[in-house]
């Protein structure tokens, strides 16, 4: 053993240089152009301010889509630099970032952000726990910051509930607004879209007596594409993986409670999912199936469970059903608690848990030279875990 890691684990992780693969700039700028233009486009819809378009015209149209898109590329660019300048200082070959476009902006009907993200690709293995903690927090760091000063000018820049009357529709919500002069506490309309809370949007809120409620807030775009920076510095730093939160635990604990952690946040998110699916389905089933609707739904939730669980411990009955059998009881006792289901329960985690164990995977691959954090970056790392239980929302986007 060596400061915690077994030997002899990484001599088939031994580097054969590669021939040195040059930046192709065009690509990185063509791949910025379009996902620029595709946020602009995005912020538009998302303001959707369509009566003062038809009386200000293409200024007050553009308006809109530049600030969504400014503070979310401004994000996106920071968060990925961060990475990158990283890996350069530690002389660990990077690319630049590659900006990724939402293809079907056009398509009406989408919830369109106009980009799914941003990334850069290490072109070596990173040699050491130290330089693979260092590029993997810088991204998150840098990005915190940029976030933040999104989120404070948007605070600071907020226009009174009236801004809203330039939307078309919402006759509920605009005759509330000119009585009262506030927006209503609870969505006028059924089905509406919700933008879930945390616990730095919240404390952010309390500095403003004009912030929108959580149903309307994606009509405004700087406090949308600050929003949207929370929730990709959460995803970023889940603790699985090759993610950042996954280098970050891995670097922190070692390869041993990263296993741990990696497998409790995965499971986590299956019980989220599990209540969510119940919740949500159960009350479709009654009427869609005739004989025993619950009983069918509970099988089905349990097969997709057995499948999780069965991936996460590598068919390892010793884990793995101990694991389902606590899925299933737990999910079956937090259905009794609505309050509960409300805040945690959210079917959509299936989709992560499966993007999970398919492509990040829950596990980290080991580094060739292990080597303990010193203070300071122990101290950036419970940063980096503060960030994300700051950041993160167990339901990000639902409908109610």
């Amino acid at each position: 053993m060596a400061d915690g890691y077994p030997e002899g684990a990484y001599r088939g992780l031994l580097f054969t240089p590669e021939p040195r693969e040059k930046d192709r700039y065009w690509l990185h700028l063509l791949l910025f152009l379009l996902t620029f233009v595709s946020t602009t486009y995005a912020g538009v819809q998302l303001a959707g301010r369509l009566l003062l378009y038809e009386r200000v015209g293409f200024l007050a149209w553009l308006g809109d889509g530049l600030r969504y898109s400014v503070a979310l590329m401004f994000f996106l660019t920071t968060h990925e630099f961060g990475h990158y300048f990283a890996a350069r200082y530690h002389r660990v070959r990077t690319s630049l970032p590659y900006y990724i476009p939402f293809p079907f902006f056009f398509v009406e009907g989408i919830f369109n952000i106009g980009t799914f993200g941003a990334v850069i690709r290490i072109r070596e293995p990173i040699p050491s726990t130290r330089k693979l903690f260092d590029i993997g927090i810088a991204g998150p760091l840098a990005g915190f910051v940029a976030v933040l000063l999104v989120l404070l000018y948007a605070v600071i820049t907020l226009p009174p509930p009236t801004y809203l009357l330039d939307l078309p529709g919402h006759d509920a919500l605009k005759a509330y607004i000119l009585r009262f002069g506030t927006f209503p506490p609870e969505a006028p309309d059924p089905f509406t879209l919700y933008v879930g809370q945390t616990l730095l949007f919240k404390a952010i809120s309390s500095l403003s007596p004009h912030m929108p409620p959580m149903y309307e807030l994606y009509h405004y775009p700087v406090l949308f594409a600050g929003w949207l920076g929370l929730f990709f510095t959460a995803l970023n730093l889940l603790p699985v993986g090759q993610l950042d939160g996954g280098h970050v635990i891995y670097a922190l604990f070692g390869p041993f409670w990263h296993a741990i952690i990696a497998r409790l946040f995965v499971l986590t998110l299956l019980l989220s999912a599990s209540i969510g699916f119940v919740h949500d389905f159960g009350p479709l089933l009654q009427d869609a199936v005739p004989y025993y609707p619950m009983l069918a739904l509970w099988i089905g939730m349990a097969l997709v469970q057995y499948y999780f669980v069965h991936r996460l411990f590598a068919g390892n009955p010793r884990y793995a059903l101990p694991a389902l059998g606590g899925l299933i009881l737990l999910t079956a006792i937090l259905l009794h608690f609505e309050a509960f289901v409300q805040a945690f329960g959210y079917t959509y985690w299936f989709l992560w848990c499966l993007l999970i164990v398919w492509v990040i995977k829950v596990d980290h691959p080991p580094v060739l030279m292990p080597e303990r954090l010193d203070p300071v970056r122990k101290l950036l790392a419970v940063l980096g875990i503060v960030i994300f239980i700051l950041c993160f929302s167990f339901k990000p986007l639902y409908i109610a």
